[in-house]
C-alpha cells in the first residue's frame, strides 16, 4: 500500500463534465468540521517543515515523516461547525495504537505510540464571527517528544489542554519548524 502520486486538480473525471478540483470544492471545502481540521492542521505542520512531498495515507501509524521521524499530528479547536453557543473544552488523542503493516496486512501485537513527535495544533480562536481555519495566527501549537508523553502520561487516552501545558509551550506556526528542529536532536 503506501503513499499514492497526488491528483491533478484539473484531472477530468471520466463520464461526467466535471473535475477533481469540483470534487474537491464539494466535499471538502468546510474544513472547520473536526475530521477535515484535523487533515487540514496536518497539511500546516507539513507545509512549516516541508514535509508534503508525499500523498497523505488514511491509516498510517503516524501522520508525517520529517528527517528519520514520525510525527503525529492532533487538533481541536474552541468553536466547532456545529458551534453550540459555547467554546469546547480542549483535549487531544493520545492512546497508545496497534500498528498497522501494509506488506503482511496484520496489526502489530502490542498497543503503543508510535510516532517520534507529537503535534498538538489548537485553533484557538474563541469568537465564531471572525474564526477562519486558514489563518495560521489563529493557531497555536504544542510539540512535545513522544517520551514525555510516555514518561508524564503512560496509560491516559486523552490529554487536556491543562496537562499539555505543564509539558510544553504554545508556539506560532511562525515558530513550528524551529521548535521541531529543537527537539529532534534531543531524540
Amino acid at each position: 500500500m503506501g503513499r499514492k502520486n497526488q491528483l491533478n486538480p484539473e484531472d477530468r473525471i471520466p463520464g461526467t463534465d466535471q473535475t477533481v478540483i469540483d470534487f474537491w470544492r464539494w466535499g471538502f471545502s468546510n474544513i472547520q468540521t473536526n475530521s477535515l481540521r484535523g487533515i487540514f492542521a496536518e497539511f500546516l505542520v507539513g507545509a512549516a517543515i516541508g514535509a508534503l512531498h508525499e500523498s497523505r495515507v488514511e491509516w498510517e501509524s503516524f501522520d508525517l515523516q520529517y528527517k528519520d521521524k514520525k510525527i503525529e499530528v492532533k487538533s481541536a479547536a474552541y468553536i466547532q461547525d456545529w458551534y453550540s453557543g459555547h467554546p469546547s473544552k480542549i483535549s487531544f488523542g493520545i492512546g497508545a495504537k496497534r500498528e498497522y503493516d501494509y506488506k503482511t496486512n496484520k496489526y502489530s501485537p502490542d498497543a503503543k505510540r508510535n510516532a517520534d513527535i507529537y503535534v498538538f495544533c489548537l485553533l484557538k480562536e474563541t469568537n465564531p464571527e471572525i474564526i477562519n481555519t486558514l489563518d495560521t495566527s489563529q493557531w497555536e501549537f504544542y510539540v512535545v517528544p513522544t517520551h514525555d508523553l510516555d514518561h508524564w502520561y503512560p496509560q491516559q487516552k486523552t490529554i487536556s489542554l491543562s496537562s499539555l501545558a505543564r509539558i510544553a509551550e504554545p508556539v506560532s506556526y511562525k515558530g513550528l519548524q524551529e521548535t521541531i528542529e529543537r527537539i529532534i536532536k534531543f531524540i
